[in-house]
């Protein structure tokens, strides 16, 4: 695999880590239509867990076989997929090598009252089946954040020292937390800050608004321009580290494919690395979905 110089100078970011998840790192930024860019494009499909089988698969229910979902990024020539450990071991002697595949290692689902996530797969399941990275969520603002958190400490350790890469979703939630304040700029910002000094090498959060969500940092953003969706996550990059980590934004509940296009636009004018799309491309019929994907690389490659 040649690695461009874009990647290059990405790899160097990550000082502190082994060649094993540089090497693991450069193959999802290497892989796919966006490939060598420094810019991704990934599918999750961990929603099954998360919002059950039928909330996620019944509007086009090809998407409840595992292979389905491999196919797809194949198709769309994505980056990586990333699944929890039954959706991935479902197609992973199929699809061995085919595609960078993320093992989602904790979830929560739509049964449960409290805002924490179990640990449900660990880094030997990773490795068995030939992943590139492992997935792990936090809800900073949850009562549960701290073990959480620690949880993080201990599987990133593990799984660096075994050369995977990691990827970190930060959605901050909880009894803190009304639902305008867990995508609020700042609140955005302080969750990548979070997973940026949890060690991830990808970061995932969602779209920031321009409400703010903690009243003790309202003064901070008296000079910081949020007027827009660019200068918003422009302000979100520089939480990473001054943009030195790898950050994607989720596509959140299934909309419109103009708003879609025109989210994708705000995030690639405020240099976001990328989009991580799971309802809405899953939900959609296969043809839509790569149509709609193409446009989005496009986008990405400023074709549009």
């Amino acid at each position: 695999m040649r690695v461009s110089q874009r990647v290059k100078k990405i790899l160097d970011w990550y000082e502190g880590d082994p060649p094993g998840v540089k090497a693991n790192l450069a193959r999802i930024l290497m892989h796919g239509k966006l490939g060598g860019t420094g810019k991704v494009l990934i599918l999750p499909v961990d929603q099954g867990f998360e919002h059950g089988p039928a909330r996620s698969f019944a509007p086009n229910p090809p998407a409840y076989d595992p292979h389905y979902h491999y196919q797809l990024a194949l198709d769309a020539g994505l980056s990586a997929y990333a699944a929890p450990l039954g959706m991935i071991a479902a197609g992973a002697d199929t699809y061995a090598g085919a595609l960078p595949t993320i093992l989602k290692v904790n979830s929560s689902n739509s049964l449960a009252t409290s805002k924490d996530q179990a640990v449900t797969a660990g880094v030997k399941d990773a490795l068995r089946l030939g992943c590139a990275a492992i997935g792990f969520t936090i809800y900073p603002a949850s009562e549960y954040a701290f073990a959480q958190m620690e949880e993080l400490r201990e599987l990133t350790a593990e799984a660096k020292s075994c050369g995977l890469a990691v990827v970190v979703w930060s959605y901050p939630r909880g009894p803190a937390l009304d639902k305008n304040a867990e995508t609020a700029v700042d609140i955005c910002a302080y969750a990548a800050h979070m997973a940026a000094l949890m060690g991830a090498n990808i970061i995932k959060v969602k779209p920031p608004t321009q409400h703010i969500g903690l009243e003790a940092a309202r003064k901070s953003y008296d000079k910081v321009d949020i007027s827009t969706l660019p200068r918003r996550v422009e302000h979100v990059m520089q939480a990473a580290f001054a943009g030195k980590r790898v950050v994607v934004f989720s596509g959140g509940e299934a909309k419109g494919l103009e708003a879609v296009f025109e989210e994708i636009k705000g995030l690639r004018d405020g240099g976001a690395n990328g989009s991580i799309i799971g309802r809405n491309t899953f939900q959609r019929p296969k043809e839509q979905a790569l149509d709609m994907l193409a446009k989005i690389v496009d986008i990405y490659l400023s074709k549009d």
